[in-house]
């Protein structure tokens, strides 16, 4: 049998080396509570070096960044899904950094951006290898992505004042922020605030978004300690609860129905609640499970030239995130005292604010996770239902006297200010008004009209009531403009009216004859119908004509008798007088083509008096009103449009009214703009001066002509002549007119009116806005869109600009007088009575001057007796 001894002697030896670490851990113990500093500096010394690596290692991987700026499509409007899909791709390009880059740099950053140049532009920044991820948008051809924005290096430091801000989430961790549908758009109250923008001020407002992944330890710590506070609440409420029953049971065991059975003795029965079993996915809430979980800092930055503006821009800014609020809330981060606010602008925060800006980090509080679904309004640019502010960059501010732009409207800013908008001269080529009479269509186009004359444009402006002549009268009479300015007016008042001149087949300005006859040929045809179809032998009779006269002329011009030459007039003496006939065929037949001599001869003669008809019918027509005579039948033009074009003057055409000979005399006018314009081929061009054409009711016109209007908004492009054509109803135009107004418009407007007419361009538009907020316009006011820098801006809602008020400035109704003589005698205008009686008298005068047939001429000519 063994001898314990041994187990006594180790036992002895093992209680001295307990003791001695019990005695060395309590003289530890002691000395760290003596010396606490020293481990207290040597975990900040720790924490600090910690910090200083983990910031140069956060610097140096947010050093190489990518930006790429995301610009919506005018219909952009996606739904919640491809919302999520973007998201998600984003948290997975915050992650395309190497193994050693800190959490705070793995981060993809919204910016939304407001200043001079955008409304509220959309970028997104992240790490350079997530450039692959960030260009792949998960919202398809509807925003197109390009590549790094030239003004995201724009040094907003510029700005005198600077404020900041940031938004943190307040209230319950796990409780949601309001998911906010897409329609109407959830950035508008973000637009709203900024709305109230000063370009001119140095406004400027940023918004960053930083995400990033919700980091899995810190989570998973927060889980536990939400659990573990959810069960001590269930405890305390447990608690409680058995209180309360223990004493309802007292109370009862006491009551005078108890005393009165004598059961005072009997003991109140053991009441136990029973314990709830804690719900986890309550509990959690949102922090449930880690799918489009995501980490969220929200900066805020705004800067003016003027003090408080940016204060007050970041109160609005801040107060647009209240859209998001619900069980809990996007508030300031801050902490106010009394009066004193200490925030992000503050010392020691502004040193961290900055760096986060600066070096795109993520470090916001902990509490700040929420679901992709939350946060679906700032994953996505402007919508097509959000509406931005009109700044001056998308459509500038117009200035009296500057060529470059055009008067457009007034748009009415966010603070009740009254700004003159324009569009660029260059790029306004074709414009379209239409809306009902009164509505303001009329007025826009004469201010318009008014401002480019001031500003030293050329014009035509055709009116065919002579009202609009009365109202920009007062506006157009000073000295500089008076010299510049024609007056037509085809509805004289008395005999004693001015009327003026032209001669379709003048050829004393040297235009080749081949040109005027095609012109005098093209006009006349296309105000009757005509073509190669339907009267091949009115033509040829016509052409025929129209060349013996030119021919004619052009000898009268050579000899210095231009007061002797023919009109369009004489095109009936030529047809029925053989004597005349006989004239102008001796005169001309050396110098015409020997076809057409030889069809004077052989053809002309067996044509019956009935062929005719055709052609001296219209002719009858306009010969029989006494103010187309005068107009018509002056031997020597001053209506010349070709020379106004390339001398700037500005042409005002009063037409007399909506008959069929009134419509043949627009169609004439129309035809000869056609024909003017296209006549500058022989002219470089850059050397061509830009002329623009006002033409009121183009049913008139387009009723006789369709096809010369039609060709106008093809062709008069390339020869910078702009047309600008008013109507009260698309659907009474030909086909061809409301096809080519449409497709090549710059600008597109419509006052109110009833909703067959205005459909037409709100179907354009895609109905936004919508036929019946366009019924509902009052007068003067109107939607355009309009084509700046070669995309669409609009439609817009303008006030329509006013003479009285936007003109007040221009008016000189005392110079009235001298600017209507002035501009009478330019247009070659005498009283009617003269005018006409020397139309009348023309004929007489050239069958005087022409010589008699001889012998030979008359063998060579033909005439039938």
């Amino acid at each position: 049998m063994d001898s314990p001894a041994p187990h006594h002697a180790m036992s002895s030896l093992a209680l001295p080396g307990i003791a001695d670490a019990c005695f060395a851990l309590g003289h530890a113990v002691w000395w760290l509570t003596v010396h606490w500093y020293v481990p207290l500096a040597l975990a900040l010394t720790g924490w600090a070096l910690w910090e200083v690596i983990t910031r140069r290692a956060a610097a140096r991987a947010s050093r190489q960044r990518c930006v790429l700026r995301l610009t919506p499509a005018p219909y952009f409007d996606p739904d919640e899904e491809r919302v999520l899909r973007q998201g998600l791709k984003l948290l997975q390009a915050a992650n395309a950094l190497p193994w050693w880059a800190p959490k705070r740099s793995r981060t993809v950053r919204i910016r939304m951006r407001s200043d001079e140049n955008h409304p509220l532009s959309y970028r997104l920044e992240g790490p350079a290898g997530a450039e692959k991820f960030l260009r792949t948008s998960g919202f398809g051809h509807a925003v197109t992505i390009c590549g790094p924005d030239p003004d995201a290096r724009v040094p907003v430091d510029a700005r005198e004042f600077e404020v900041r801000g940031e938004m943190v989430l307040r209230g319950n961790p796990a409780a949601y922020l309001r998911e906010v549908p897409l329609q109407p758009d959830p950035l508008q109250p973000i637009v709203d605030a900024i709305s109230a923008l000063k370009t001119q001020l140095g406004d400027l407002v940023e918004v960053c978004v930083d995400l990033q992944p919700a980091p899995r330890l810190p989570l998973r710590l927060q889980r536990l300690q939400m659990i573990q506070r959810a069960r001590g609440v269930e405890q305390r409420e447990t608690a409680a609860a058995s209180r309360w029953m223990r004493r309802d049971v007292a109370a009862a065991a006491d009551s005078l129905r108890t005393l009165a059975q004598g059961r005072q003795q009997q003991a109140a029965p053991l009441v136990v609640p029973q314990v709830r079993r804690i719900d986890r996915d309550k509990a959690l809430g949102k922090l449930a499970d880690d799918t489009a979980l995501a980490r969220v800092q929200i900066l805020i930055r705004c800067a003016s030239d003027r003090e408080g503006r940016a204060r007050a821009l970041l109160s609005q800014v801040q107060g647009g995130f209240q859209v998001f609020a619900h069980e809990a809330r996007l508030a300031p981060r801050g902490l106010r005292l009394l009066a004193w606010w200490w925030g992000p602008d503050h010392w020691p925060f502004t040193t961290s604010w900055q760096r986060r800006w600066d070096r795109g980090q993520c470090r916001p509080p902990r509490a700040n996770l929420a679901r992709l679904t939350e946060l679906a309004g700032l994953l996505k640019p402007p919508t097509r239902h959000c509406t931005l502010p009109l700044l001056p960059a998308q459509l500038p501010t117009f200035e009296h006297g500057n060529p470059a732009l055009l008067l457009q409207g007034a748009v009415v800013e966010a603070d009740g200010t009254r700004r003159l908008v324009a569009t660029f001269e260059e790029e306004t080529l074709f414009e379209t008004g239409v809306g009902k009479a009164g509505g303001g269509k009329t007025e826009r186009a004469l201010a318009q009209a008014i401002a480019h004359a001031h500003a030293g444009g050329g014009l035509l402006y055709m009116d065919p009531h002579r009202d609009s002549w009365d109202r920009a009268a007062p506006y157009l009479a000073h000295p500089m403009l008076i010299p510049r300015i024609q007056l037509i007016d085809l509805t004289p008042g008395s005999d004693v009216s001015p009327v003026g001149a032209w001669n379709l087949l003048d050829m004393s300005h040297g235009r080749p004859r081949h040109d005027v006859a095609a012109s005098v040929i093209d006009g006349l045809a296309a105000g009757m119908h005509w073509d190669d179809a339907s009267t091949p032998r009115g033509l040829t009779i016509l052409t025929a004509c129209v060349q013996a006269l030119t021919a004619l002329n052009q000898q009268l011009c050579r000899d210095g008798r231009s007061e002797l030459q023919a009109t369009v007039f004489h095109i009936r003496a030529l047809l029925t007088d053989h004597h005349f006939r006989a004239k102008v065929l001796a005169a001309v037949h050396d110098t015409l083509v020997e076809e057409v001599a030889s069809w004077w001869s052989t053809v002309f003669p067996t044509l019956s008096p009935d062929a005719f008809g055709i052609i001296l019918n219209p002719l009858a027509r306009l010969a029989d009103n006494p103010v187309y005579l005068a107009f018509l039948g002056q031997p020597v033009s001053h209506f010349d449009l070709r020379t106004a074009m390339d001398t700037r003057r500005v042409v005002w055409i009063c037409t007399a009214g909506n008959g069929p000979t009134d419509r043949l005399l627009s169609s004439l006018i129309a035809h000869e703009l056609l024909r003017a314009g296209r006549s500058r081929r022989n002219v470089a061009p850059a050397d061509r001066v830009a002329f623009r054409a006002y033409l009121d009711e183009l049913i008139t016109i387009a009723g006789t002509a369709p096809e010369s209007l039609a060709a106008m908004f093809e062709d008069l492009r390339k020869f910078r002549v702009r047309i600008h054509g008013m109507t009260q109803a698309l659907g009474r135009l030909p086909q061809p007119v409301r096809d080519g107004l449409l497709q090549n418009s710059s600008s597109l407007a419509t006052t109110t009116g009833i909703r067959k007419v205005i459909s037409v361009l709100t179907d354009e538009w895609g109905n936004t806005p919508s036929p019946e907020q366009v019924i509902a316009l009052p007068r003067y006011q109107h939607y355009a869109s309009f084509t700046i820098h070669g995309q669409r801006v609009g439609p817009l809602r303008l006030h329509g600009p006013h003479l009285d008020d936007d003109f007040a400035h221009l008016q000189r109704a005392a110079a009235i007088p001298a600017l209507v003589t002035r501009a009478h005698q330019a247009a070659g205008s005498r009283p009617l009575h003269e005018q006409a009686t020397r139309a009348s008298t023309q004929l007489a005068r050239l069958r005087a001057a022409l010589p008699e047939p001889t012998p030979l001429n008359l063998t060579k000519g033909s005439y039938r007796s």
